[in-house]
């Protein structure tokens, strides 16, 4: 989970939503991701999309078997949907999304029985720092908003 932390922490710094990847396969980091959606402008660069696509290319098959996904936050659907359909078969991740998460919170996606491939999930693994790392960047963009309204306002 580590390492999925600085890859959030790598689009922390490109000014990114700090979300990180990584998938795991016999020990090796196969995979690894951030968030890219406003610097690619593109609904489908989520982190865990990347270090998907990075994982399959490195297996040279789209069967992510006997890998492991960690994810700083829980997977929305579009990225639950791409777990089950690439077939890894254990994620892990950090802090919850009750507004987006697909893997306990809006519904279970990732574990549903009617699939034919699921996979089990072990979630808030080390969820403090991943949540205070969303929390924190968003405080920060509230706050740069303000000191932004306030100057026009004075000016």
């Amino acid at each position: 989970m580590k390492l999925a932390i600085q890859e959030a922490k790598k689009a922390w710094e490109m000014d990114e939503v700090p979300i990180g990847a990584i998938v795991v396969y016999k020990g090796e980091v196969i995979g690894k991701g951030h968030n890219l959606r406003e610097n690619d402008q593109s609904p489908i660069a989520h982190a865990e999309m990347i270090a998907i696509q990075e994982a399959a290319k490195y297996l040279n098959s789209w069967r992510l078997e006997e890998t492991t996904l960690y994810a700083t936050l829980e997977p929305c659907v579009m990225c639950s949907g791409a777990i089950v359909m690439s077939r890894i078969p254990h994620v892990v991740y950090g802090a919850t999304d009750p507004k987006g998460g697909c893997s306990g919170s809006l519904m279970n996606l990732i574990e549903d029985t009617r699939f034919n491939h699921r996979a089990t999930v072990e979630r808030g693994i080390l969820e403090q720092e991943c949540g205070d790392m969303l929390r924190n960047f968003f405080r920060e963009k509230r706050n740069l908003k303000k000191q932004i309204k306030q100057n026009n306002t004075d000016s």
